[in-house]
């Protein structure tokens, strides 16, 4: 279970960085003001995420790739902040989401720190 559980971080990390670069608007628009180079960010978080991804496959590298999803977690957390106090009740994504994914932060980081 634990290593089904690792792929499955994996590709949904891959995935996510993918969509980086299929659908940067969405990520642009969510990085708060105060973060300078948007669109630099936005590829280098996405970059990041499909090299964690890809990272964990390789078990000699997994538990540095898991150390590298947290900080992830954590440098993006601010996103998700600014996502949630930016929100326009009835546009975009339900505001109920966008509470959700606080905590769900929490859940993503002790998943990831199961494998360092």
């Amino acid at each position: 279970m634990k290593e089904v559980s690792l792929y499955v971080m994996a590709v949904l990390y891959i995935m996510a960085g993918i969509n980086h670069f299929a659908k940067p608007k969405f990520y642009l628009r969510i990085i708060p003001p105060c973060i300078p180079w948007h669109k630099a960010m936005n590829y280098i978080s996405g970059t990041a995420e499909i090299f964690l991804g890809v990272l964990l496959f390789y078990p000699p590298y997994s538990s540095l790739a898991a150390w590298g999803i947290i900080a992830l977690l954590i440098a993006v957390f601010p996103a998700n902040i600014y996502h949630l106090t930016s929100a326009k009740p009835g546009r975009g994504i339900p505001i109920w989401i966008l509470y959700l994914r606080i905590p769900l932060q929490g859940v993503l980081i002790l998943w990831a720190w199961w494998y360092t």
